[in-house]
């Protein structure tokens, strides 16, 4: 369990300005109480770590104070910046969520820049959400917790769950999701199950999928046109958004070429907690879909939390 430690906390009545530090600071649901950045938005606080002031004062050769990067909480003892939105802190009161690593810098607009004659915080600083209000003050503990993304990747197949042949598709969507979460270097975990045509059994496994929060659902198998093709039905029974224009997008570009992967019947949507997809059965077409899939997975993600991601 990874601790840092508050060593400052700090205030500002206008944004781009220097914050003061102040004994304490009262979090609410809008951020930092009586501070210019405080919002119904996703930086309500922002964060900067002592391991970035060293770095920076050993260029500027000078001495840096606590506040004068307008960051509301300094702390010590990780590297801020390799952490990842989702993730959080928690403390005695507290809880913030990372919605974003660094940030736009003003130049000469930003009286922080002009005072110091540059910014940190636009590479190394992070901000965030508050999700638990509270009190904060400097010598407070904050505990590190890694957001770690629950993926379910469902082969449904009669064939594969009689054993009368392996599964191939199941594995490569694996792969394929382990790629993408390694690529961002976000932790994530991969349950995988094989279970027939089945609508009740289907519908099951995807209620405990909700109730048990995963962040995907990638589903393979069941998306033609066979009597015990079930999988669009019962998915789009159980999802609460639906997300249409990545399947069309990718029954199109690839029917022009392929006309059979026109019949596809896969859907994409939101389920409760998770985003989930549902790919036909074979191994080509699994990675055809999960190459346009993943071009927008990071994106969606972040709109689901609340970030603006543009």
């Amino acid at each position: 369990m990874q601790k840092i430690k508050v060593l400052s906390v700090n205030i500002s009545v206008e944004k781009g300005t220097i914050k003061l530090p102040a004994q304490s600071i009262e979090l609410n649901e809008l951020g930092v109480v009586n501070d210019a950045h405080a919002g119904e938005w996703h930086r309500q606080v922002s964060m900067l770590g002592k391991e970035s002031f060293d770095r920076f004062a050993k260029l500027a050769g000078r001495t840096i104070n606590y506040g004068e990067f307008a960051e509301n909480i300094t702390t010590q003892g990780m590297e801020l910046v390799d952490t990842k939105p989702g993730d959080r802190f928690i403390g005695n009161e507290v809880e913030l969520e990372v919605t974003q690593i660094g940030k736009v810098c003003h130049g000469d607009s930003c009286a922080i820049y002009r005072e110091v004659g540059n910014c940190v915080m636009p590479k190394e600083g992070i901000f965030l959400r508050v999700i638990k209000p509270g009190t904060l003050k400097p010598g407070d503990e904050l505990v590190f917790v890694p957001k770690i993304y629950k993926v379910l990747v469902l082969t449904i197949s009669d064939r594969a769950y009689k054993g009368t042949y392996d599964d191939r598709s199941g594995p490569t969507v694996v792969g394929r999701v382990d790629d993408f979460f390694q690529n961002l270097k976000w932790q994530h975990t991969v349950d995988t199950l094989i279970i027939p045509d089945d609508d009740r059994m289907l519908r099951g496994n995807l209620l405990k999928a909700r109730e048990q929060g995963f962040d995907l659902v990638i589903t393979t198998g069941g998306t033609g046109v066979g009597h015990r093709d079930v999988t669009p039905e019962v998915v789009k029974e159980m999802i609460d958004k639906e997300i249409p224009g990545i399947m069309e997008m990718i029954r199109v570009k690839y029917g022009t070429d392929k006309p059979n992967a026109l019949l596809s019947r896969g859907v994409a949507g939101i389920m409760g907690n998770a985003l989930i997809y549902t790919l036909p059965g074979s191994v080509r077409a699994v990675n055809d879909y999960m190459d346009e899939i993943t071009k927008t997975l990071k994106h969606l993600y972040l709109m689901k939390m609340g970030i603006d991601a543009h």
